[in-house]
């Protein structure tokens, strides 16, 4: 079966799509097909079972997944989510992002990915606290500051990661908060770590905005996904003089063309729980945001929100994925076609991992970075990685889309790196 029938066929599917788009990579940067093979699957995929007491006294047993994707660079990095509709499929597709994304960025880690199939929602605070510690007490061999440390994901936070940093503590005998990062600050957190993907979303727009001749401050934007990245991103967009038009969450969308109080939002969603029911606009689906008339377009939700039925509708000039794997290879090639730049989530969203690094060195090294410090080297970190890669994707991929040109510039650090560490023994064609 060729490439284009499997996307065809199998256009939701994201492992499918990132191991085409690797390959893609490689061949159109005349890499050896080695490092295809070290790239293809995960270099360790664990599958677990995760008991747990309940608090009506019985015992149920979770799916646990953590999956180690590549470490050339250094210690497997990546979220854990809980989620019902968790694959490994999706948790192999994740991990390989991470490995992409901290290439990119120039951080000293691999990919890693983790999540337990559950519904958080159903469950009280007592019951995800011991389903942590069991997933740990299960996976503690694996994990580590110097092996693999996790992060918040999907329906998971800072107390989740507290948890986690705690029951290793317990395991290793030896207090070890670097396990993990996105802590609370009391136990190792760093200050800034909570916006920072938010903020690395509205770095990386402000660039792209400047590249293609766009005035951020009459830019209209409109979020998809009202969570941790979307509504920070938001926030700063609202303060840079942008008007957010439209915002959404799980339970719908509220739009206004002249641009919503994003303020008065915050402070709805935080009483209410949801964007829906917003009085400062009009209601909105989440399928409908997605198309709003607008300059600069967020998905900051979940995978395959833009798709091949709905991409050639959308109105941006600009798509930044603040989401992991929003758009499906299909949307990929629509949007192309309709001059839209798109910025990739392996370049859009890695401002979450670039600070976890942050607060893995302080760990390491028992100090402290002040806000100040945190945000303007966020800022560095994530201005020159766009810089490197627009230039790259302007110089080197004529013709083709900036995923295109940031898959090839991550791979072809990835390359390199295996090549000095006697991975492969040539890392371009013979």
């Amino acid at each position: 079966m060729s490439v284009e029938v499997q996307k065809s066929k199998k256009e939701d599917n994201t492992l499918t799509a990132t191991l085409n788009m690797i390959k893609q990579s490689i061949e159109l940067s005349e890499l050896s097909n080695d490092v295809y093979e070290h790239l293809k699957t995960p270099m360790r995929f664990v599958e677990v079972a995760v008991p747990v007491e309940m608090d009506d006294g019985s015992t149920k047993v979770f799916t646990g997944y953590r999956s180690q994707h590549n470490n050339v660079f250094g210690p497997y990095k990546g979220g854990i989510r809980y989620h019902p509709a968790v694959t490994t499929d999706s948790i192999k597709a994740l991990s390989m992002w991470m490995t992409l994304k901290c290439s990119l960025v120039g951080v000293p880690f691999g990919g890693g990915k983790g999540a337990i199939v559950c519904d958080p929602l159903t469950m009280s605070m007592k019951e995800k606290e011991r389903m942590t510690r069991s997933y740990v007490r299960v996976l503690g061999s694996i994990l580590g500051p110097e092996t693999d440390i996790p992060a918040p994901d999907v329906a998971t936070d800072g107390q989740v990661m507290a948890w986690i940093a705690d029951e290793y503590s317990n395991i290793m005998r030896v207090p070890s908060f670097g396990v993990v990062t996105g802590k609370p600050l009391a136990v190792g957190g760093c200050v800034g770590r909570t916006e920072a993907t938010g903020k690395g979303v509205f770095f990386v727009t402000r660039e792209a905005a400047a590249a293609t001749g766009m005035d951020l401050e009459k830019a209209r934007v409109a979020v998809q996904g009202f969570g941790n990245v979307g509504s920070n991103a938001a926030i700063l967009f609202a303060e840079a003089g942008s008007p957010v038009v439209a915002v959404s969450d799980v339970s719908g969308g509220v739009y206004n063309p002249k641009g919503l109080d994003i303020l008065a939002l915050v402070n709805h969603v935080e009483r209410t729980g949801f964007v829906k029911g917003f009085p400062g606009g009009d209601e909105i689906t989440n399928a409908d945001l997605l198309t709003i008339d607008c300059d600069v377009l967020i998905p900051a939700a979940l995978e395959n929100q833009l798709k091949g039925d709905n991409a050639d509708q959308v109105k941006a000039k600009i798509i930044i994925e603040g989401a992991n794997g929003p758009t499906t290879p299909e949307a990929d090639h629509i949007l192309k076609d309709n001059n839209i730049l798109l910025v990739p989530d392996i370049l859009a969203n890695s401002g979450g991992v670039t600070v976890s690094y942050f607060e893995w060195v302080q760990n390491n090294y028992g100090f402290r970075w002040d806000l100040g410090t945190v945000n303007r080297r966020l800022e560095e970190k994530m201005t020159e990685a766009f810089k490197l890669v627009y230039s790259f994707y302007c110089e080197k991929c004529i013709g083709s889309d900036m995923r295109t040109g940031a898959y090839r510039y991550s791979i072809q650090r990835l390359a390199e790196a295996m090549q000095f560490r006697g991975w492969i023994r040539n890392g371009t064609h013979s």
